[in-house]
């Protein structure tokens, strides 16, 4: 197998064009490729800068996931420090998690963020939004997104040989319209579900409103650390 490391769009954009596998630290796909055979050609973004950014509104697809820090909100970093074993994060990267995975840990965190994604294909680089991301599997080189007022992320503990473990995202932002709005997002064994709501009545009325959506209808015990984990955050926006 021969591993393309390009150091621009446009050679990145000729490696597509030419079959390249795109593949980031592999952590995912070595397996299969000892078991089927490897392809002919492999691609990393390691070397192309506009793959590697890091900031307080922006990740780059590139970045290992043991390099994501604090100058992303809490959400994204919590959920980045989570993900396997510190090896696995010293090997896996964000496009690799988002569109490689099947737990997709890093997607609740940025669905709550309003994540816009920086892609290419063939054609070209554009922009798409998550939906499409996972729809139609580009090439993704970077999320962007608007720093909320507050975030907060938390992963129920996982049972031993059970399914994978509940996690719950959550924001509020300032600039979504004349209130505040709370952004919940959560993974419930492979499914991503996702609410917003305006939170400038408080609490409680957030609460109410979320008891009356899918989240809201899941087992007791998941309701309740949803409950927990959106007081917290709304705790934090407001002071």
């Amino acid at each position: 197998m021969l591993l393309r490391l390009p150091t621009s769009m446009s050679e990145a954009q000729q490696c597509l064009a030419e079959g390249a596998i795109p593949v980031g630290g592999a952590t995912l796909v070595w397996a299969a490729w000892q078991r089927d055979g490897f392809p002919e050609q492999a691609m990393s973004l390691r070397e192309v800068p506009e793959a590697n950014v890091l900031g307080t509104e922006k990740l780059g697809a590139a970045v290992l996931l043991s390099k994501v820090d604090g100058r992303v909100p809490e959400v994204l970093r919590s959920a980045a420090s989570g993900v396997g074993t510190g090896a696995v994060r010293r090997a896996a990267t964000v496009g690799g998690n988002i569109v490689g995975s099947t737990l997709r840990c890093l997607l609740p965190a940025a669905v709550v963020l309003g994540a816009r994604a920086r892609v290419l294909d063939p054609d070209g680089p554009y922009e798409t939004d998550l939906q499409e991301l996972l729809a139609k599997q580009p090439l993704l080189l970077s999320l962007h997104w608007r720093t909320p007022v507050a975030s907060g992320y938390r992963k129920l503990a996982e049972e031993p040989g059970g399914p994978p473990p509940f996690v719950i995202a959550t924001a509020v932002h300032a600039d979504s319209g004349p209130a505040p709005e709370l952004r919940v997002a959560v993974r419930d064994g492979y499914e991503v579900l996702s609410e917003r709501m305006p939170c400038g009545d408080g609490a409680d009325a957030v609460l109410d409103a979320l008891a009356g959506t899918p989240i809201g209808a899941l087992d007791a015990a998941r309701v309740t650390a949803v409950r927990e984990q959106v007081v917290a955050v709304l705790e934090r926006a407001a002071g």
